[in-house]
């Protein structure tokens, strides 16, 4: 009797310790608070389906819209990157602006160290990220890709523009992918400045996509849900290089 109980007890314990491990493959979005040089930051982690510690994945910085708060990194997540990412084998890690500070003023203080630290905890491949965000995210990617080059593959807004732009800025970015999205009937400041960021960068040689969104408004629902797949394909076209071949 007893070494029946004893055999029960050990069956229990395997099994609880069985679904520990199948919740915590399956609790893909990780809540977490580091400390980037002195300042405290709040951010989500997205890990694939199946996720290997030991294993390499390509890795997306995500910034929020508006006031790029954890509020608007959840609905970028959930609207935007969490369903392809999950699929497709992909680390997401989305900061909220420290303080409230958004990323294009005080916020990017927490860089770059806030990425070294995410390249120390998670083998994120080549040691690089590709970057992007909606709106206010989008202007803070770019801001952020040409003030740290080194970390990053591609650069994608949708929609968004160089903050404070200048030739210097747009050419820090100039070997990444750059993907620039456009409502249609967005206002036509995002429009004007979006396209001559995108112009100059295919002078340089740059593989820049500027695409207007038929019908949109400032917020692309052709980005959203199913039709994320497309920021995606983006990241992925990226293998085949960032230089636009010479004619």
């Amino acid at each position: 009797m007893a070494a029946r109980s004893a055999a029960n007890a050990a069956k229990l314990v395997i099994g609880t310790v069985a679904l520990i491990a199948a919740a915590n493959a399956s609790a893909s979005v990780l809540q977490m608070i580091m400390t980037a040089g002195a300042t405290r930051v709040e951010y989500k982690v997205v890990l694939p389906d199946g996720y290997d510690p030991s294993k390499e994945y390509p890795g997306i910085v995500a910034l929020g819209g508006g006031p790029q708060t954890m509020t608007t990194v959840d609905g970028l997540l959930e609207r935007n990157l969490r369903a392809e990412a999950e699929k497709r084998g992909y680390i997401v890690v989305a900061p909220a602006a420290p303080n409230g500070d958004l990323f294009f003023y005080g916020g990017a203080r927490i860089f770059p160290a806030f990425l070294q630290r995410v390249l120390a905890d998670y083998k994120i491949a080549g040691g690089k990220f590709h970057i992007a965000g909606p709106s206010n995210g989008g202007i803070a990617a770019l801001h952020v890709a040409a003030a740290y080059p080194q970390y990053f593959l591609s650069v994608t807004a949708f929609p968004g523009y160089m903050w404070q732009p200048s030739n210097d800025k747009l050419l820090a970015i100039a070997d990444m992918c750059v993907y620039m999205y456009v409502g249609e009937n967005d206002e036509y400041r995002w429009h004007g400045e979006m396209q001559r960021e995108a112009d100059f960068l295919r002078s340089q040689g740059t593989v820049a996509q500027y695409s207007v969104e038929r019908g949109q408004p400032h917020r692309l629902e052709t980005l959203a849900g199913a039709s994320a797949s497309r920021l995606f394909d983006g990241f992925e076209a990226t293998k085949k290089g960032c230089r636009a071949p010479r004619k």
